[in-house]
């Protein structure tokens, strides 16, 4: 029993990144009602771009790098945005989708180009430190992923919910040409959209590096399957669904790493999946059926 609280504790703590990569998908969905499918390439783009500062300082403190990381990310995130959305007619959903696919296999094929596919180590902070109870303990990196992906979770809710920002957002979700109708610029909600998207996304990606303490381009065919499992077994456009679902995720596949190794893991992440998709179609937080 102590090994599997310790596995699920772990990995809890750091379903916190899926979390924020589940997050991604959702905010682009619930504005815009479109795919990114190059939002996880984009994340692990932002994590490298954040290790350009210790080729110009080798010194450099990792708060530096994870805080280049995270406007690295929004940069990408606005990138894809114009490169994928901006001037793609977007009642041509087939096209968005595969463009985004496109972008996806460009930001992996230049980050292997750039590193020559090889593996790079991530800086880490507190990755020396452990919080012990009697036989169980919690890592000290973990234990910051987890700390400041809940502060980055914080600071969308209140963005979302406290701002004029977010009332655009919410209200051009809800209903777009309403939203037009009281002079809301949809393009101008579309792109920090993707921008606010984005810095969570280069965050994620740096606290990822950290916790494993190299980051790889083969993470981003896997990050892009995690995050959107974690968006619909959230359920479609639900922020907080998809904080709760990223969390499920990271304990599930880390007990399940315990108990069938990592060969079989993602196996039955798929398999949770599909459990939902047939028990709860439209996830934790489903959207209520009815007139709106």
């Amino acid at each position: 029993m102590l090994d599997f609280f310790q596995t699920l504790s772990d990995g809890v703590l750091f379903g916190a990144t899926y979390a924020l990569i589940g997050i991604g998908f959702t905010l682009v969905f619930g504005v815009m009602h479109k795919i990114n499918m190059a939002y996880a390439a984009a994340s692990v783009g932002g994590a490298y771009a954040g290790l350009l500062v210790l080729k110009v300082m080798a010194t450099a403190p990792p708060a530096l790098v994870f805080f280049c990381a995270f406007v690295a990310g929004g940069l990408l995130g606005w990138m894809v945005y114009v490169a994928c959305f901006h001037f793609i007619p977007l009642s041509s959903p087939l096209a968005t989708l595969m463009s985004t696919v496109g972008m996806m296999l460009l930001i992996d094929e230049v980050i292997v180009h750039v590193t020559d596919g090889m593996p790079q180590g991530y800086p880490a902070m507190f990755d020396d430190v452990m919080l012990r109870a009697g036989e169980f303990s919690m890592r000290g990196d973990l234990l910051l992923v987890f700390g400041v992906a809940v502060l980055a979770m914080i600071g969308l809710l209140l963005l979302l919910y406290r701002t004029r920002l977010g009332l655009a957002t919410r209200a051009v979700s809800q209903q777009p040409v309403a939203a037009q109708l009281c002079g809301i610029r949809l393009v101008r909600v579309n792109a920090l959209t993707f921008i606010v998207t984005g810095l969570l996304g280069g965050l994620a990606g740096a606290l990822i590096g950290a916790s494993v303490g190299t980051l790889s381009p083969l993470l981003t065919v896997p990050l892009t399957v995690k995050g959107l499992i974690v968006t619909v077994i959230g359920g479609l456009g639900s922020v907080p669904g998809a904080i709760v679902a990223g969390l499920l995720v990271g304990g599930f596949e880390n007990v399940l790493q315990l108990y069938r190794g990592v060969t079989e893991r993602d196996l039955y992440v798929m398999l949770l999946l599909f459990v939902f998709l047939v028990f709860r179609p439209g996830g934790i937080f489903a959207a209520k059926g009815g007139r709106d």
